[in-house]
């Protein structure tokens, strides 16, 4: 008999996105070890109709609230 603890699950390929604002193609690991976990700016979640942001707009969209506020 086979043990469960021994059976190992594929991950999940990277989700392929494109950026809500530029358009930008970039991959999200549903893992939770995506790039923007690594990234010093944290924004509030999508405001709606919107999905993630690329690397570049995530780090002007911080700029641009950290400067508002």
């Amino acid at each position: 008999m086979t043990n469960p603890k021994e059976i190992t699950l594929p991950q999940p390929a990277p989700r392929r996105l494109a950026c809500s604002r530029c358009g930008t193609e970039f991959g999200c690991d549903l893992s939770g070890e995506c790039w923007c976990a690594e990234e010093t700016a944290k924004l509030p979640m999508p405001v709606k109709g919107e999905d993630c942001l690329c690397r570049e707009c995530l780090r002007k969209a911080a700029g641009a609230t950290s400067t508002a506020g």
